[in-house]
């Protein structure tokens, strides 16, 4: 045998070694679904897989660790910005409130001990009620990020859903308006502005200007006491791209059509997905849409009958989610149904 043909078979035998082990780890994290045993720590192992250099290519869409996930000042001062969408797909029309915002949170970026990281293994928690005893609690507070959701409570759940909070996905009306209580004192608080009110709303909190409740479909706080310094605005592209690559939902709905807008957590997860190496959810899946009466939270008493008139298509995402699972890209902690 000669040595380039040896070389060609110890590249494909370590390709190969390699493809069993990661299969190996993934397998081990899918035993989760069941439920009856505590899943495993995040594994670093599975950031040097074979499976998960491969994971964009799987995908229908790119995704890069490497990507910038909020907006900065300086991207409209040194660099062409423009934006041929409205909110919540692009900045059209919202350049002077997001202005001012970005001038006084004057942070764009997630902590250095987070981006420096070799391998960034992220979970997100969703606010279902699949959560509620689930004991997951120890389990989520191993990553090294922990992407919770709108007004979800942590404190009196957190055998179940943990306690550490590294970023926050909220908009004005799910925001809480002390996010002490349920945060820790470093987690980044993340504005997804699905509309100008949303910024305007940051904005008047941020300068104490008066307050204009119109635009709203439930009253934001009026007082919030969230850290300036830990204030970031998601990049409209990553719900653009949550929209048009995942969901392949319409950006401009016709006329005699309402308009379907992902919910924050598979844009979570798409976001996720383009910053972290290993991604795991839980807490994701609605019960069947013909149960009126059962709880949707782990938390309240909201049921699928308040889902009625929302602007998701939530059997729409059910099956991205499916492509997400099936392509590796994303494993459960628990139980989806």
């Amino acid at each position: 045998m000669s040595l380039k043909t040896a070389k060609t078979w110890s590249i494909r035998l370590i390709s190969v070694v390699l493809f069993i082990i990661s299969f190996y780890f993934s397998h081990v994290f899918l035993q989760s679904y069941t439920g009856i045993s505590k899943p495993p720590a995040p594994s670093k192992t599975v950031c040097y897989s074979w499976v998960m250099s491969r994971k964009s290519e799987n995908l229908s869409f790119h995704v890069t660790r490497n990507t910038q996930l909020f907006l900065r000042l300086g991207d409209f001062f040194w660099k062409d910005y423009s934006s041929a969408l409205p909110l919540p797909y692009g900045i059209k029309g919202s350049e002077v409130y997001l202005l001012k915002v970005l001038a006084i949170i004057a942070s764009y970026d997630m902590p250095a001990s987070i981006n420096s990281l070799d391998c960034r293994t992220c979970v997100v928690i969703g606010n279902g009620f699949s959560m509620k005893n689930s004991s997951l609690g120890d389990t989520i507070n191993k990553y090294d990020i922990v992407i919770r959701l709108n007004d979800a409570p942590v404190r009196g759940y957190e055998d179940d859903v943990g306690n550490k909070t590294t970023m926050r996905f909220f908009y004005p009306e799910s925001a809480s308006y002390n996010p002490t209580v349920n945060n820790e004192p470093d987690t980044i608080m993340v504005l997804v502005p699905f509309k100008q009110q949303d910024l305007r709303w940051l904005k008047e909190i941020l300068y104490d200007e008066k307050r204009v409740r119109k635009g709203f479909w439930k009253p934001p706080p009026q007082i919030w006491l969230g850290k300036t310094s830990h204030i970031r605005i998601l990049d409209p592209f990553f719900l653009h791209q949550t929209a048009s690559r995942l969901l392949n939902i319409p950006l401009k709905p016709k006329s005699n059509q309402n308009p379907v807008h992902p919910t924050t957590g598979i844009l979570a997860i798409y976001v996720a997905l383009n910053y972290c190496d290993v991604v795991h959810i839980a807490g994701f899946g609605y019960p069947e849409s013909k149960n009126q009466k059962h709880p949707i939270h782990y938390y309240g008493h909201d049921t699928m009958k308040s889902m009625k008139d929302s602007y998701h298509d939530l059997n729409h995402e059910a099956e991205a989610l499916k492509r997400l699972e099936d392509s590796g890209a994303i494993l459960y902690l628990n139980s989806n149904s």
